[in-house]
């Protein structure tokens, strides 16, 4: 094996290690093996591109390198510049998918990606929108209203559950309305877990209008343990988050077999992160809460069976 694709395959597999970290199933066993592989494929781009934009990768001078990215990662604007090379990368996958002939993505990941482009006649969209909110990363580390995260996480968030509905060839208005309202709804439970991670990289996740109703500073945030006004504002945001997987809930049983175990598995990820912020007193500063498997498998199958 050459030493290039020795590190391809290091790159390729610190990243997809990561996918037994998430809240929820990225591609259970369950699945059809074809189902599988795309999911994962889909994962793949999705952590790649979060851990440039979050300074995350194992081996951040090679990967520029790999997508011809001239900046030192010691360099100011080295990020951005990664997610550009990242897509233009990407622009590649999808000349590949239409054309086999044309030249193929550098990145391991994103070759993977090709072929399940081609086979679901993927658009770039949803892939695009997932660098853009890695973007948005670079520039905005405070959201002042609800609208504004909100509008963070149609970019972060919601071209996931898209994805999967456009792998499984059950893409409709409605069923998107109703993804959205779960990604969103399990990337706010994400924010509420990593609350003191992400003010270590300077960023807060809580909306700037709610922190100001419960009278939360920035140094609350920066505490060992929550205050009593902060886990007030916790909750208030726990709150909105079950909100939004309440309402989506029912997309669970639009679907039949084994989408619908999937789906219910993501939904009852997000469930389960809740209960344990819950769990904690809705002091997530102390500790990060993690779900519990076994309840998770328990809201799992108890979503499986009313299909909401």
């Amino acid at each position: 094996m050459s030493a290039s694709a020795k590190s391809d395959n290091q790159t390729d597999g610190a990243t997809l290690e990561k996918a037994d970290l998430e809240n929820f199933p990225v591609a259970p066993s369950f699945l059809p093996a074809a189902w599988r592989t795309d999911l994962m494929a889909v994962y793949g781009f999705a952590r790649l591109v979060d851990d440039a934009g979050d300074g995350d990768l194992a081996d951040p001078a090679g990967v520029a390198a790999l997508l011809g990215v001239d900046a030192d990662p010691g360099q100011e604007g080295f990020r951005p510049a990664l997610l550009d090379g990242l897509e233009r990368d990407l622009d590649r996958v999808f000349e590949q998918a239409l054309e086999p002939a044309a030249a193929p993505p550098r990145h391991p990941l994103m070759r993977d990606l090709v072929p399940t482009v081609r086979a679901h006649a993927l658009t770039p969209e949803p892939f695009r929108n997932l660098i853009e909110a890695n973007r948005v990363d670079q520039r905005a580390t405070r959201y002042p209203t609800w609208a504004d995260l909100r509008h963070y996480c149609t970019l972060s968030a919601d071209p996931v559950g898209r994805l999967v509905l456009a792998i499984a060839g059950r893409a409709t208005p409605e069923r998107i309305e109703l993804s959205d309202a779960i990604c969103t709804g399990l990337q706010l439970v994400e924010h509420l877990q990593d609350v003191a991670e992400d003010l270590g990289r300077g960023r807060i996740y809580l909306p700037r209008e709610s922190m100001e109703r419960f009278g939360v500073t920035e140094a609350d945030l920066a505490e060992p343990a929550a205050s009593g006004p902060v886990r007030a504002l916790i909750a208030s945001e726990a709150a909105r988050a079950r909100t939004l997987l309440d309402r989506g809930a029912p997309l669970v049983g639009t679907v039949q077999g084994r989408l619908r175990l999937l789906l219910a598995g993501f939904t009852a990820g997000g469930y389960a992160a809740l209960a344990a912020v819950e769990a904690a007193g809705f002091d997530v500063l102390a500790h990060q809460p993690k779900p519990d498997k076994r309840r998770l498998a328990l809201k799992a199958a108890a979503l499986f069976a009313k299909g909401r």
